[in-house]
């Protein structure tokens, strides 16, 4: 159910305040118009860097170049074109959806430093249940336990950037049977549940990530 935005304020590193905008449980195609809104108010000088955090119902998203065979689709499921690069991927409860509007040069200097920054977090918000996060030497994203627990998709326009990363929390992994995850084989695809054996609510989560963004430079 939507709820109104739950809003903080992070003194980032180097005193760069991060707003953090809490947007609850909302259609994808809704999120996206926000972050079309978000990313033009940015490139306006209108709002600040802020991160949007979100739950999605069921959806496949697929960027420039990926190869989707939508007969494979379950009706269950909503299917929708983004801008961000990459393969398809899917979003749904359970797990957490982070965008970060933010001027990339400004925060990190480039892209690549962009992406390890968000990978860095990642790791960062699943040490305390015990997982140990890593980074694969050819693929963006956050691994555990030889499996891929996070996807990461960005898009820039004049260095700031759009979409993001999802942290596969309690996500039901069946859903990822009837795609390739960003090129990658379904089975190589895990959540924070399946690796820790038990259940992992979250907001907890979400509080976990926002205390890494305040922490990683």
């Amino acid at each position: 159910m939507n709820h109104a935005p739950t809003i903080q304020i992070i003194d980032h590193p180097p005193s760069r305040p991060l707003h953090v905008v809490d947007w609850g449980f909302l259609p994808y195609q809704e999120a996206h118009q926000r972050q079309r809104a978000a990313l033009a108010d940015r490139l306006a000088g209108r709002i600040g860097d802020t991160i949007f955090l979100v739950e999605h119902p069921n959806v496949y998203t697929y960027g420039r170049g990926s190869n989707l065979d939508e007969r494979q689709v379950p009706g269950d499921v909503e299917l929708v074109p983004v801008e961000r690069g990459g393969g398809v991927t899917y979003h749904g409860p359970g797990q957490l959806v982070a965008y970060p509007i933010v001027d990339v040069r400004a925060l990190t200097g480039d892209l690549h430093r962009f992406l390890r920054w968000m990978e860095c977090i990642i790791i960062a918000t699943i040490a305390p249940w015990g997982l140990t996060g890593e980074r694969h030497p050819t693929h963006t994203g956050v691994w555990a336990g030889g499996r891929k627990i996070a996807s990461i998709g960005v898009a820039v326009r004049q260095w700031v950037s759009y979409h993001g990363l999802a942290l596969n929390v309690a996500t039901d992994l069946r859903y990822f049977g009837a795609i390739h995850p960003c090129g990658l084989a379904p089975e190589v695809m895990t959540s924070m549940e399946q690796l820790t054996g038990r259940k992992i609510i979250l907001a907890d989560v979400k509080s976990e990530f926002v205390r890494s963004v305040s922490k990683e430079p």
